[in-house]
């Protein structure tokens, strides 16, 4: 078997992506073929944390603005994850993974609460470690916990899987000229104000020298690719 590039990744994945066409929601023949490629990446003798976006349910800023207090509608959000994590954590286990499902909220009937000794601890026994809730905090994004948790266990690699196959200097949807970066800085990512991940998370990503690996999760084999060391979608590193 092929000696994977990293022993210990961050998975990030959308929300959004877990609808699949459906835009909201959960698509589980979607989430079937994420999880037979976590499998195989348990399999490779990868190390696997997973965290999850909750935009399929519920968005804090955009569903809650003007409507309700944006401390509880990012709190919102928070289940909105936890709701996730457990429909993924179940998909692996019917698949044969183990998983351990940990949240910043306390949720204890369903979850562990986030401990980081705890997790490396299910990492290094082969355990796909999932967390939920975000950082716990509102006013941070998941693709901030993202990060958080990513530099909290010594991940190699930030995979931030989205519904687009890279970095691009403007929106493809909109610019059918759109230029695809295979290759960018923190620094430029931030001046040019690109929409990788919020300026916190790319911050926070750039201080703690963690490379972050954009890829369009349409082909969840991508996952195998990258671990294997081929040129997928675009990274982000320093300088």
């Amino acid at each position: 078997m092929e000696t994977p590039k990293y022993k210990r990744v961050l998975l990030k994945i959308s929300g959004e992506a877990l609808a699949g066409e459906k835009k909201f929601g959960l698509d589980f023949e979607v989430m079937g073929r994420v999880a037979e490629v976590i499998r195989e990446c348990v399999e490779m003798g990868v190390q696997v944390g997973v965290v999850i976006g909750g935009g399929n349910f519920w968005r804090g800023v955009k569903n809650g603005e003007g409507y309700i207090e944006r401390t509880r509608a990012d709190h919102m959000g928070m289940l909105a994850t936890a709701m996730n994590c457990m429909a993924m954590a179940d998909v692996l286990e019917q698949k044969g993974v183990d998983v351990r499902i940990q949240t910043a909220l306390e949720i204890r009937a369903v979850a562990e609460p986030y401990i980081r000794a705890r997790a490396i601890r299910h990492l290094e026994k082969g355990r796909v470690v999932i967390f939920g809730c975000g950082t716990g905090n509102p006013f941070f994004s998941t693709d901030t916990a993202a990060v958080l948790r990513a530099a909290e266990i010594g991940a190699e690699v930030i995979l931030l899987a989205k519904n687009i196959d890279g970095v691009y200097d403007s929106d493809p949807a909109k610019n059918a000229d759109a230029r695809k970066f295979d290759v960018i800085t923190y620094d430029d990512v931030l001046a040019q104000h690109l929409a990788v991940m919020d300026s916190t998370a790319t911050s926070l990503s750039m201080d703690n020298h963690i490379p972050v690996l954009v890829f369009a999760l349409k082909d969840p084999y991508n996952i195998i690719r990258v671990l294997k060391g081929e040129k997928i979608g675009t990274i982000v590193h320093e300088g």
